[in-house]
């Protein structure tokens, strides 16, 4: 069964690159819903057009990029991802009755986030999240914003009472990062701990002080 991965708006579309690479080179299945605004950002960040005529190509465009947006950095095979308007609300997503194993919205916008909590299903992306929560599997939010106001915490806070995983894209240090790429890797690592995914993106912590700092010559 398939993860659907929802990008919305919100700035970060690496993030959603390396949770997409991350849950491929874990031998997983991929249904990607990419939302209209966040073709905008996806544009704005990278210069790439996503084009649903030509998504494989976009995507694999996309997913070959690294955080610093140089191209060739990846590659990434795209056999097991399956694509979804996110105007299509009768795509295999829009009902309880599609086998999925749960969802990871990467970025999440506010907005985003107010219309799951608030289920309203303007998109498939929205749709497919409150079909995630109603069917009782994982939805991971990695919301992108700051700061946050008194409306969003308070959406926030009704997907965890949902049973929803809210994980701030936060980026932490203590993994020893050195480039910008860590960073981003840390978020999506941290996106896929909420879902159970195994994956080698970041450097655990083991109980040592000083274990993640790197030394130069």
């Amino acid at each position: 069964m398939p993860w659907i991965v929802g990008v919305s708006g919100a700035s970060g579309t690496p993030y959603a690159a390396s949770v997409l690479r991350a849950l491929l080179d874990a031998g997983e299945s991929v249904d990607l819903v990419v939302s209209r605004a966040s073709r905008l950002t996806l544009l704005d960040e990278t210069g790439i057009s996503f084009r649903d005529a030509h998504w494989r190509d976009d995507l694999r465009e996309w997913l070959g990029r690294g955080a610093d947006g140089k191209p060739g950095a990846f590659t990434a095979d795209l056999d097991r991802v399956r694509y979804w308007n996110a105007g299509d609300l009768a795509a295999g997503p829009s009902s309880g009755s599609y086998p999925a194993r749960g969802m990871l919205i990467v970025p999440a916008s506010t907005a985003c986030v107010a219309g799951v909590a608030l289920g309203l299903s303007k998109d498939l992306l929205q749709r497919a999240a409150s079909v995630t929560l109603k069917e009782g599997r994982t939805l991971v939010v990695a919301v992108r914003e700051t700061p946050l106001d008194g409306r969003t915490l308070r959406h926030l806070v009704a997907l965890d009472d949902a049973g929803a995983a809210v994980v701030p894209a936060s980026p932490a240090f203590y993994a020893g990062a050195t480039h910008i790429q860590d960073l981003v890797d840390f978020v999506a690592g941290r996106v896929l701990d909420a879902a159970g995914v195994p994956h080698r993106l970041y450097r655990r912590w083991a109980g040592e002080l000083g274990g993640g700092s790197r030394t130069t010559p």
